[in-house]
């Protein structure tokens, strides 16, 4: 297997929701473990997500979890999920779903440098760059 780079994301608590949103927007498998299944049946987590992971159909995977007990969820803005490419439709769908219902801070429109750009943050709180380059650049 090579090395894979991906995201991982941290929720307070809905996790499943989210990534079940992620799988709406990028289609794929999506797999979701909870810590009752890895040795804490009883507690509060019980039902909450340990570990999940989404691979889609175009080769994108996206991980991400519910904090664990005893850790703070702090929400930032010290990072971003980038999405790149040339297949407008593709990646305008993408935008289309991820923007909904959350906040766009860049409207996906043609910047300086000639590509068409945008960064909203979705309804979770995550923040995405969707950047539409022209074929053959």
């Amino acid at each position: 297997m090579a090395s894979l780079l991906n995201p991982y994301l941290s929720f307070d608590g809905d996790a499943r929701q989210a990534m079940e949103f992620y799988k709406e927007v990028f289609g794929g498998e999506l797999r979701l473990n909870t810590f009752g299944e890895f040795g804490q049946p009883g507690g509060d987590h019980a039902d909450k997500i340990m570990h999940g992971m989404l691979e889609s159909p175009a080769g994108l995977t996206l991980m991400g979890a519910d904090m664990p007990p005893g850790m703070e969820y702090s929400p930032g803005n010290t990072f971003a999920v980038s999405l790149s490419g040339d297949t407008e439709s593709l990646l305008r769908g993408y935008w289309d779903k991820l923007s909904a219902g959350g906040t766009v801070s860049v409207p996906l429109e043609r910047q300086m440098w000639g590509d068409v750009f945008g960064m909203c943050t979705d309804r979770f709180g995550v923040p995405w760059m969707v950047n539409i380059s022209q074929p053959g650049e």
